[in-house]
């Protein structure tokens, strides 16, 4: 049995990493997909992936940031399909690193407008166009950084908490409309993100696989396909009772 057979899915960040391997699973599971990624190769990219599997998607470029292109990208989704049944807010950027006092106000800003602000414009909007087919299932890209602080990452981490705090209230807001919104909080994860922290951390002397493969418990970093096998399932029926969670997916990282 597919997951989500014949239901109509959005993910966001869908141009690499867990946004691309999300999309991918979607549709492995039989949903059609709307990837929406800021970055109009990737994302195309990931299109073309998903029909090459035999799969239905359609790409649209959007900045999260934006409440203009966040309503267009949700409204695309609708014409195109006819309803939005799943989502995956997934966009999301790492920023500085860098001690708080030498945080600098634009990169704060620029942190929490795509990654807090970004997940805020788009329930907005999901749950807007759920609410007019009978409801739906949202996941949410927090992170272990929304769990507990990292060192150097004070805007992210910032970010990251309020999305869990976000994820929360609109659960509780939605429950009885047939919403259901969960967090997931990736640990160290094999994606371009992590590439750049390793490369901002030690200056490329050491690989991202091999800086954080020793943090996590289960001795090595994790996959884009292991953290969207958790998102899909989270978006099934399967998960009917699930909602207002934030669930670790970390090889052990926060049970330290």
């Amino acid at each position: 049995m597919v997951l989500v057979q014949g239901k109509i899915a959005l993910v966001t960040g869908a141009g690499a990493g867990i946004g691309r391997a999300t999309a991918l699973k979607f549709a492995e599971e039989g949903a059609k997909v709307v990837v929406s990624d800021i970055e109009s190769d990737g994302g195309e990219e990931t299109v073309d992936l998903v029909r090459k599997n035999g799969g239905d998607a359609s790409f649209f470029k959007a900045d999260v940031s934006k409440a203009d292109e966040v309503q267009a990208m949700v409204a695309h989704t609708v014409a195109t399909y006819g309803r939005l049944d799943c989502a995956c807010n997934n966009a999301g950027i790492e920023g500085t690193l860098a001690p708080m006092a030498e945080q600098t106000e634009e990169s704060f800003d620029r942190v929490v407008a795509v990654n807090l602000r970004g997940v805020f414009l788009c329930l907005r909007a999901e749950i807007t166009a759920m609410l007019k087919t009978g409801g739906g299932a949202i996941v949410n890209l927090s992170s272990v950084a929304g769990l507990i602080g990292f060192a150097g990452l004070s805007p992210y981490v910032a970010s990251k908490h309020a999305i869990n705090g976000l994820t929360k209230n609109a659960a509780l807001e939605y429950a009885k409309m047939g919403i259901r919104v969960n967090s997931i909080c990736p640990g160290g994860i094999d994606t371009r993100m992590l590439d750049s922290l390793a490369e901002q951390a030690t200056g490329g002397s050491m690989a991202a696989s091999e800086m954080m493969a020793p943090l996590h418990p289960i001795g090595r970093i994790g996959t884009g396909d292991e953290v969207s096998n958790l998102i899909v399932w989270l978006c099934s029926p399967r998960a009917s009772f699930v909602t207002g969670a934030h669930i670790a997916i970390d090889g052990g990282y926060v049970a330290q």
